[in-house]
């Protein structure tokens, strides 16, 4: 069975769908307050951690940084249910101007991911500390269901 970031298409389809995604986010006037001020590499590291999660290589986790990083990069940011209905919204918009697959699975699955991720997002950066270990492990997500509700950090 592939993952869902070989039924994506690789990672070619990452890397322009979180380019041509962010030319949308600065763009908007919602979130390119958030935004302006990424760093140039900001794109292709999201690329490279969205592939990752969704089974892709670990080109983030091995050169780029860790989950633990990526927590710290969104702290303090008071990051909104606005923001990230639009990141949302902006994202899942050029994933079907690019047309990523849109079985029902693979956008299941992948919607999944981003509706988890960025609530995750949401609570981490109304937090001014990371409150997970500095080893805590990459999310992994594939075709089936997390399980559980969310019962916060341990």
């Amino acid at each position: 069975m592939p993952t869902l970031y070989e039924w994506a298409g690789g990672m070619p389809v990452f890397v322009t769908l979180f380019d041509k995604f962010y030319d949308k986010v600065l763009a908007d006037p919602i979130l390119e307050p958030v935004f302006k001020h990424m760093s140039p590499e900001h794109r292709l590291h999201v690329a490279h951690f969205v592939a990752e999660v969704l089974g892709g290589p670990k080109t983030y986790s091995e050169s780029e940084g860790s989950h633990f990083r990526m927590i710290q990069k969104h702290l303090s940011k008071h990051l909104t249910q606005d923001h990230r209905k639009r990141w949302m919204e902006l994202l899942l918009q050029t994933a079907d101007e690019l047309q990523l697959p849109d079985d029902p699975e693979f956008r299941s699955a992948f919607l999944a991911y981003l509706e988890w991720g960025t609530r995750i997002a949401v609570i981490n950066s109304n937090l001014d500390e990371v409150n997970e270990s500095l080893d805590v492990p990459m999310p992994v997500w594939g075709w089936g269901v997390p399980g559980g509700p969310y019962q916060g950090s341990a």
